[in-house]
C-alpha cells in the first residue's frame, strides 16, 4: 500500500507544474494548496492513474505468457544487479523450440499409466532386509498389489487348471500373505518330485522364481534357485516352441513359457551385475535383447545402459541411446538423463558459472545445458536426488514415468555415475532450474514433450510409502511485479469507480488522506523554522 501511495504522489506531481510543485515545496501550506484542487481533478487523477496500470499489466501478462519472465524483474536483474554488484548464477541457455517431439498433433499418451520397474530389487535379499533392519515397510499395498497382477499375467495361462503344479501355482501368485505364497511354492516342488515325467522341470520354473524372488535372503542365494529355474524354464520354451501352432491353447503356453525364460534370464543378469560380474550381465543382456527383439515391455536396455555405465563404456552407452532415443519410442528418465550425462561429461570437467556469463556458453556446453534442460522437463524431480536435496529411499516396484517414482528409481542406481563424471553435477546444479524458465506458462502447454501429467502426485502417494515426502511440479508462481500491478490496477480503478460516482465525497477522502500522509512532514517543517532564526531560514527559502 505504502508503495501504490507513493507512485499515486509521483503521478499527482508530474501534473502538476514546476511552479506549483516548487511553490508547495517551500511556501504553501499543503492545505491550502488542497483546497485549490476540484473533483474532477480526482476523477480525471484516479482515471488516468488506473488506465496507465492496466496497461503495463497487459504488457507484463503478455510478456510472461511469451518469455516465461516479468519484463520489469528482467530489466532490473539484466541493468540493476550488475551495477549493485550482484552475478547471475545461472548460466544463460537457448533452446530449440522446433523439436519434432513437440508434434501438437500428436495422440498424448495415458496420463498415469503405470509401468514396472526394469531395476526393481529383489524382496527377500533385498526389500526385506530393509524392512528387518528399519521396521519400515519399503513397498505399498498398490504397489504389491501390480506386481502380483504382473505375476498372474506373465506366469500363468488359462491351461494351468490341467496340471496340478500349475495350479497350485496360479493360487500362490494370488495369495496376499508372503509365507502363504513360499508355502504354495513349495508344495509345488514336493508335488513334482513325486511325479516322475519329462515334463517335471515345466511345472517347476515358476515355483523356483518365486522362492527366488522372496524367499532368499541373498543375492547368491536367489542366483541358485534363479539357475533351477533356467533348467525348468529352457525345457518348457523348447516343448512348448514345437506345439505353438496346434492350437490356441498351446499357443497361451508357448507365450507364457517364453515370458517365464525372459524373466529369469533378466534377473540372472541382475544377480550378475549384483554381485560384481558387470562384464557377464552386460553380455547375458546382449543376448537376451538378441534372441527376444520384440519384447520391450521387460525393458532390458535400460538395465543394459546402467550395467555400461558402470563399466565407463561410454561408446556403447552412446550405441544404445541411439537406437533407444528415438521420437517413435516412449521416453523414459534414463534415457533422457544418460543423454544429458553423456553431453556434460564433454566439457564439465572445464565448466564454471562465472566464465560462462562472462564469455557466454561454447557450442559443447550449449548442447551439454540443452540436453539437461529436456531431461529436466521430462522428470523435474530427478536433480533433487542427484544433488542430494532429498532423501533417497528404495524404488518401487512400479513407476510411474515423469513421476517422482520414477526420479527414484534412476537416481537410485545413477547418482553413482554422475559422481563419477568430474563436474557434471556442478553443471547439472547450474543449469538445471532455468529449464522451469522457458516451460510456458500455463504449464500444461509443455515445451519439447506432451504436457506434464497433473495426476503424478496422486498416483506417486499410491506408489511410494507414507514416511517419504512426495516430491511435487515445481510451481511456475507469477513474479512479484505482475501481482504488484495486477493489485495497481485494481484498486485503481476502484477508486477511479468511486471518484466518478461520489466526486465531492472522495475529494475530502483524498484531502484528508494526504493531510494526515504529509502531518510528519510539517511537523518536522516547523520544528526547523522554530529552532534556526527567521533571517536563516528567510534565506533558505529564497534560494
Amino acid at each position: 500500500m505504502t508503495c501504490f501511495l507513493f507512485l499515486f504522489f509521483i503521478v499527482y506531481l508530474k501534473v502538476s507544474s514546476k511552479l506549483c510543485l516548487c511553490s508547495f515545496c517551500v511556501s504553501f501550506p499543503v492545505s491550502m494548496f488542497l483546497n485549490t484542487l476540484t473533483p474532477k481533478f480526482y476523477v480525471a487523477l484516479t482515471g488516468t492513474s488506473s488506465l496507465i496500470s492496466g496497461l503495463i499489466l497487459i504488457f507484463e501478462w503478455w510478456y510472461f505468457r511469451k518469455y516465461g519472465t516479468s519484463f520489469i524483474e528482467q530489466v532490473s536483474v539484466s541493468h540493476l544487479r550488475p551495477l549493485l554488484g550482484g552475478v547471475d548464477s545461472s548460466s544463460p541457455s537457448n533452446s530449440n523450440t522446433s523439436n519434432g517431439e513437440a508434434d501438437s498433433n500428436r495422440q498424448s499418451v495415458s496420463e498415469c499409466k503405470v509401468w514396472r520397474n526394469p531395476l526393481n530389487l529383489f524382496r527377500g535379499a533385498e526389500y526385506n532386509r530393509y524392512t528387518w533392519v528399519t521396521g519400515r515397510e519399503p513397498l505399498t499395498y498398490y504397489d504389491m498389489n501390480l506386481s502380483a497382477q504382473d505375476h498372474q499375467t506373465f506366469f500363468t495361462c488359462d491351461s494351468d487348471h490341467l496340471r496340478p503344479a500349475d495350479a497350485i501355482m496360479q493360487k500362490a501368485w494370488r495369495e496376499r500373505n508372503p509365507q502363504a505364497r513360499i508355502s504354495a511354492a513349495h508344495e509345488a516342488l514336493e508335488l513334482e518330485e513325486c511325479i516322475v515325467s519329462s515334463e517335471r522341470w515345466h511345472d517347476c520354473a515358476t515355483a523356483y522364481i518365486l522362492l527366488a524372488e522372496e524367499e532368499a535372503t541373498t543375492i547368491m542365494e536367489a542366483e541358485r534357485l534363479f539357475k533351477q529355474a533356467l533348467k525348468a524354464g529352457e525345457s518348457c520354451y523348447r516343448r512348448s516352441q514345437q506345439l505353438q501352432h496346434h492350437g490356441t491353447q498351446y499357443e497361451a503356453q508357448h507365450r507364457r513359457d517364453t515370458n517365464v525364460l525372459v524373466y529369469i534370464k533378466r534377473r540372472l543378469a541382475m544377480c550378475s551385475r549384483k554381485l560384481g560380474r558387470t562384464r557377464e550381465a552386460v553380455k547375458m543382456m546382449r543376448d537376451l535383447m538378441k534372441e527376444f527383439p520384440l519384447l520391450s515391455m521387460f525393458n532390458i536396455h535400460e538395465n543394459l545402459l546402467e550395467s555400461l555405465l558402470e563399466l565407463q563404456n561410454y561408446a556403447d552407452v552412446q550405441a544404445v541411446l541411439a537406437k533407444y532415443d528415438d521420437i517413435s519410442l516412449p521416453k523414459s528418465a534414463t534415457i533422457c538423463y544418460t543423454a544429458a550425462l553423456l553431453k556434460a561429461r564433454a566439457v564439465s570437467d572445464k565448466f564454471s558459472p562465472e566464465a560462462a556469463s562472462r564469455r557466454g556458453l561454447s557450442t559443447a556446453e550449449m548442447n551439454a545445458v540443452e540436453a539437461i534442460h529436456r531431461a529436466v522437463e521430462f522428470n523435474p524431480h530427478v536433480p533433487k536426488y542427484l544433488l542430494e536435496m532429498k532423501s533417497l529411499i528404495l524404488p518401487p516396484e512400479h513407476i510411474l514415468k515423469r513421476g517422482d517414482s520414477e526420479a527414484i528409481a534412476y537416481a537410485f542406481f545413477h547418482l553413482q555415475h554422475w559422481k563419477r563424471v568430474e563436474g557434471a553435477l556442478n553443471l547439472l546444479h547450474c543449469t538445471w532450474e532455468g529449464t522451469f524458465r522457458m516451460i510456458p506458462y500455463p504449464l500444461e502447454k509443455g515445451h519439447l514433450f506432451y504436457p506434464y501429467p497433473i495426476c503424478t502426485e496422486t498416483a506417486d502417494r499410491e506408489l511410494l510409502p507414507m514416511f517419504h515426502e512426495v516430491s511435487v511440479y515445481p510451481k511456475k508462481e507469477l513474479p512479484f511485479f505482475i501481482l504488484f500491478t495486477a493489485g495497481l490496477c485494481s484498486f485503481t480503478a476502484m477508486l477511479a469507480l468511486l471518484t466518478h460516482q461520489f466526486p465531492e465525497l472522495m475529494g475530502v477522502f483524498a484531502k484528508a488522506f494526504l493531510s494526515t500522509l504529509f502531518a510528519p512532514l510539517n511537523f518536522i517543517m516547523e520544528k526547523v523554522e522554530s529552532i534556526l532564526p527567521s533571517s536563516l531560514w528567510h534565506q533558505l527559502t529564497r534560494i
